[in-house]
């Protein structure tokens, strides 16, 4: 696994790309507004609204080249079938000692979602379970203590 590679779906790429489009469009032209409205305000050394303004464009262009380099630098990674643990993989897990099943992904970061079962090769869980095949355990450090998994099917 090389974790420096950022790994997406083909649905977080299209979400990540529409997400982009809304930004450079109505997002840019939201903040340009402001900035008018707040430079027509006068001095601007002492202007609040401009320096929001200000702010908020900051952050809208850090996101939009986030997102640029997420899209130029990222792996497409499909559902598929595999016996080893992989990002696009579906893991069925349960933990030691309890009665009930996860059903986790294994995503890129850009996507983690633990509360829709989507978690990150990179996470602990998921560098756990990576390569891992059916029946093998898996073994997490957390601030309790050690978690064990075992793996009971890969989709």
């Amino acid at each position: 696994m090389n974790s420096s590679i950022q790994y997406i779906t083909a649905e977080k790429r299209e979400e990540l790309i529409a997400e982009l489009e809304t930004l450079k469009t109505q997002g840019r032209k939201t903040i340009l507004e402001a900035l008018e409205f707040s430079k027509s305000l006068g001095d601007l050394s002492e202007n609040a609204e401009y320096h929001q303004a200000r702010e908020e464009q900051g952050k809208l262009e850090e996101r939009i080249s986030t997102i640029e380099h997420i899209l130029q630098n990222s792996q497409i990674v499909k559902k598929h079938s595999s016996s080893v643990v992989e990002v696009g993989s579906t893991v069925t897990v349960q933990k030691e000692g309890a009665k009930e099943k996860q059903t986790l992904q294994i995503v890129g970061s850009e996507e983690a979602d633990f509360a829709s079962g989507k978690i990150s090769h990179n996470s602990p869980l998921g560098s756990a379970l990576y390569g891992k095949t059916k029946g093998d355990t898996a073994k997490v450090t957390t601030p309790k203590g050690v978690v064990v998994y075992k793996i009971l099917g890969i989709e």
